[in-house]
């Protein structure tokens, strides 16, 4: 069975860190564009950092640009969001998806969700930025 599973959300001040986790099990992460997207309260679900398997190819969204950073470890089949400056905008919860490198690119699949329907989705992890 293909899964993903999220980890580190919770609660924090502004201006705070959190890490996030994304565990994949039954499948490889290798061959798959990875995304971290998230969602508010009211809001659509905004795909806020996407890479391939490469060290370059990676896309922030505007809104967190300069404050989250996307990485993974494929040798522990893991992918991570460090999200920094934490803001109450932030509050969201926070899911991880992954998609076959065939189907989607990294830019696509952030700006468009192009082929996210094809893809493992996490349960999500909520974050909770507040004073």
């Amino acid at each position: 069975q293909l899964q993903l599973v999220e980890s580190g959300g919770g609660s924090v001040q502004p201006g705070g860190s959190l890490r996030l986790s994304c565990v994949a099990s039954g499948f490889t992460l290798d061959d798959y564009t990875i995304g971290w997207f998230r969602q508010a309260p009211g809001k659509e679900r905004e795909g806020i950092s996407c890479t391939d398997n490469t060290d370059y190819n990676v896309y922030y969204a505007g809104s967190v640009k300069g404050r989250f950073t996307i990485s993974r470890d494929n040798a522990m089949n893991t992918v991570y969001l460090q999200m920094d400056q934490l803001q109450p905008e932030d509050t969201a919860t926070y899911y991880c998806l992954a998609v076959q490198t065939v189907i989607t690119t990294w830019l696509n699949l952030c700006t468009s969700h192009l082929g996210a329907e094809y893809g493992v989705w996490g349960l999500g992890t909520q974050v909770t930025v507040s004073s």
